[in-house]
């Protein structure tokens, strides 16, 4: 399994920046040039070695050596192809809204394999809506074939030699690391703010040390992971973000008084633009909290994988379709919640640990009531659920509960759209409802008869 890490130089000269951040402009014109003329349609098919033969014939000059310029061309069709593959999950899931044909299905999932979805009006229009035009806003990134960079260590410390603009002239970059964890193969180098940041992929053992457990998760604000059995993992996700959510709306008040002042008296303008709304400090905090977050994420993924084998989870990237209810501050705070690192999280350890995870569909599992064999019955407020009966239970494990028996519901399917799985929901509360049962726990007693779960649903 392949992972990055990410290696800083923050006491480089001045000069060398310059060097590196005028070649990581220029080559920030080859991105935009790729973007702007194969970033939809007309890319499809496309390797860029075709591209690079195209260029070479045309006689283009980027006014940079032929080796950088061509693999930022082969990483620019790479995200093209990366965004392209993203839009292509999003017409999936259309298609399966669509049709349950297994012959259409068939059909419709082959031609969107082959890039062949131009000859299908429906794939067209689905992939016109999914997959717009890209436009490049990556002008500080210089790609470094394995064979163009040399490592060497001086005093302790690792160096990197990087090709520069000048031929057969090299820039030597301090890294903070030994040459024990030096980077090899393709380099990234990002530049942001005068620090330069170094991406290298490694390879790491996949070790299989899992637990043995079955359960659900439910993705939380207060902690990030709450599982079926009702323990929490990443405790302390809430308040991080809502202190550096609360913090950043003060900050952007202050400096929107600061600008209104600027644009009041001109004379003061230059010189509170250079000294009070700089962007600096503001994105080593931004640095330091998702280092936080991802830090307090992957620990809880890793203490949920210690007790689980088969990890039960709901679509982690949708959207929170009613978070406009939630009144302003906390729909601030939703906004910062960063949903990717929790479904990262959740992937990547449980990819290296031999953990299995199992997505299903998300839709009404808050609003179940779990100990109710998952019928549409209680109300759900804040991180309370309220059952019918008047008790009260966590909502996150109420949810994941849900989550764990979805699993194994025959109606309901990863694909099966919201609308229906609410008049499936809906139908089953109704025959729950009309038949007059008295809640016995894991059973149900109607008159002298008692019914199990599964009698219930049937």
């Amino acid at each position: 399994m392949k992972l990055t890490r990410i290696h800083h130089c923050k006491t480089l000269n001045d000069s060398k920046y310059e060097q590196l951040e005028k070649q990581a402009a220029l080559l920030g014109v080859v991105r935009s040039k790729v973007w702007r003329e194969y970033g939809s349609i007309n890319g499809v098919g496309l390797r860029d070695r075709e591209i690079r033969d195209l260029w070479l014939k045309l006689g283009v000059d980027f006014k940079v050596p032929a080796n950088p310029w061509k693999e930022t061309l082969r990483d620019a069709v790479s995200d093209i192809k990366a965004y392209r593959e993203a839009a292509k999950e999003k017409v999936k899931k259309a298609i399966r809204e669509r049709t349950s044909c297994k012959q259409e299905l068939k059909r419709l999932y082959t031609l969107l394999k082959c890039d062949k979805w131009m000859e299908d009006n429906f794939l067209r229009r689905q992939m016109r809506k999914h997959f717009k035009h890209g436009v490049n806003h990556t002008h500080n990134q210089i790609i470094v074939r394995a064979d163009m960079c040399k490592t060497f260590e001086l005093n302790g410390q690792c160096w990197l030699k990087v090709p520069s603009l000048v031929p057969r002239k090299t820039i030597q970059i301090p890294l903070n690391t030994t040459m024990e964890f030096a980077p090899k193969g393709t380099l990234r180098i990002i530049l942001k703010d005068g620090d330069v940041e170094v991406h290298s992929q490694y390879e790491i053992e996949v070790v299989e040390n899992c637990g043995t457990e079955t359960v659900g998760v439910d993705k939380g604000f207060t902690e990030a992971f709450v599982d079926s059995d009702g323990d929490s993992f990443g405790e302390g996700l809430g308040k991080l973000i809502s202190s550096e959510s609360d913090y950043l709306n003060q900050k952007y008040k202050n400096r929107n008084k600061l600008r209104s002042v600027a644009n009041k008296k001109p004379h003061k303008r230059q010189n509170i633009l250079k000294n009070n709304l700089g962007r600096k400090k503001l994105d080593k905090r931004q640095d330091r909290q998702k280092s936080k977050l991802k830090t307090v994420i992957y620990t809880g993924a890793h203490r949920l994988v210690d007790k689980a084998g088969l990890i039960v989870c709901e679509d982690l990237t949708s959207p929170i379709q009613s978070s406009r209810n939630y009144g302003k501050n906390t729909n601030r705070r939703l906004n910062t919640w960063t949903k990717g690192i929790l479904a990262d999280a959740l992937s990547t350890v449980s990819q290296r640990r031999c953990s299995t995870l199992q997505v299903v569909n998300a839709a009404y599992t808050s609003q179940m009531d779990s100990f109710c064999h998952g019928l549409l019955v209680g109300t759900r407020k804040g991180d309370r659920f309220h059952r019918e009966n008047g008790d009260v239970v966590q909502a996150d494990h109420n949810a994941a509960r849900n989550v764990l028996a979805r699993n194994e519901d025959p109606e309901i399917s990863l694909f099966t759209p919201y609308k229906k799985v609410r008049e499936i929901l809906l139908a089953r509360t109704d025959r729950y409802e009309k038949s007059g049962l008295t809640d016995l726990g894991s059973s149900y007693t109607l008159g002298n008869e008692t019914l199990t779960e599964c009698e219930l649903v049937a």
